[in-house]
């Protein structure tokens, strides 16, 4: 497994530094800038009718207009981030570098730090000394206890790559070495689920997705897993791809699995099929996008960028390309527009196809 995903790489992500790095981070809040939409974006969200995006050293921004113009949020840490998703037009929650899960409930104005690493830490151990001192523990409830020693050994220094709530209390955050944490009441407590997925290898996590009632993630080495509800633990599903897979989309023709080298899959009858899609991209897709009429666009991290009219089945080349490399990308409100960003921060641009 790499120990540093191919994923932060090609975000450019800054994250890192040891345990006193980390700590400094999570205890300093974000500084304003100026330029702060001019710096490194890896996520934006819509949320209702404004746009928020996510990026370096903590920075968020928030745009009523479309993605024209950008106000600085407040925030508690000064992490890197690294994902951003909203339930309504309030309530978000964010994602980031050291453990971090940040929550919002005034639709990206102001943030509130509702997890870091330290908390992350003790929890996957205290709970999985619990499980390898119960009389049926395994020996993998053994190994992940070592793994978690290790953790809090190392300090509060793993990253969340993404994240799902399927309302304002109840979510999911994957991360770096199999990370997975529950809450049930909107980030006050947090669960581990760090023994309840099928990842003996306890490779990377980098997107976790709701599609058609079912809830997926995908990650390092081509891995894919669904949610149990009845067991309580995701389960590997049979992949057709062994390189990383970076993110997940869902559109009205399933669940799009993209990642590495412009691959994709198109996963119907809940994930127990996977078509290739021929997405006409070269790098590795770092973003998706589904506009209001179900358009979904695909962006590679060169800035190639590609647009399905078929629910991902097909896309076909866009004659827009960014000049420069990007990291995320949103629909702006109407069905043409996208907001993209990348390490030069973020702009506008209209597809046509």
């Amino acid at each position: 497994m790499q120990r540093r995903s191919l994923l932060m790489a090609a975000l450019g992500a800054v994250g890192g530094g040891g345990e006193a790095w980390a700590n400094e981070v999570l205890d300093r809040p974000a500084r304003t800038s100026a330029l702060a939409a001019r710096r490194l974006v890896t996520g934006i969200a819509r949320a209702g009718d404004a746009l928020v995006a996510v990026g370096q050293r903590g920075h968020i921004v928030r745009s009523t207009d479309s993605g024209h113009s950008w106000t600085q949020a407040a925030v508690p840490v000064s992490s890197d981030l690294t994902a951003v998703r909203f339930v309504d037009a309030e309530a978000g929650y964010a994602t980031g570098h050291d453990g971090v899960v940040l929550g919002t409930r005034d639709g990206g104005r102001n943030w509130k730090r509702l997890l870091d690493g330290r908390t992350v830490n003790a929890l996957v151990l205290e709970h999985m000394k619990k499980r390898a001192a119960a009389a049926q523990a395994t020996e993998q409830d053994r190994k992940l206890l070592g793994e978690a020693q290790r953790n809090l050994e190392a300090g509060p220094d793993k990253p969340f790559l993404d994240l799902y709530f399927a309302n304002v209390n109840e979510g999911f955050v994957v991360g770096a070495y199999g990370l997975v944490m529950h809450t049930a009441d909107g980030g006050r407590q947090w669960t581990p689920w760090f023994d309840r997925i099928d990842n003996p290898q306890l490779l990377n996590l980098y997107a976790i997705c709701a599609s058609g009632g079912a809830l997926y993630v995908a990650g390092e080495a081509g891995l894919l897993l669904k949610l149990d509800r009845e067991a309580g633990r995701f389960v590997a599903l049979a992949s057709p791809y062994k390189g990383s897979l970076f993110g997940l989309t869902a559109t009205s023709a399933g669940v799009l699995a993209w990642g590495m080298r412009g691959n994709a899959f198109l996963g119907t009858d809940g994930g127990a099929a996977w078509a290739p899609v021929t997405t006409g991209l070269s790098a590795s897709i770092i973003g998706a996008a589904v506009a209001s009429d179900g358009t979904v666009a695909l962006a590679d991290q060169s800035g190639g960028i590609v647009a399905s009219e078929d629910g991902g089945r097909s896309f076909v080349q866009s004659r827009l390309r960014s000049q420069a490399p990007l990291a995320a990308l949103a629909f702006a409100g109407g069905n043409n527009a996208l907001v993209v960003g990348g390490p030069r921060g973020l702009a506008t641009l209209e597809l046509a196809t």
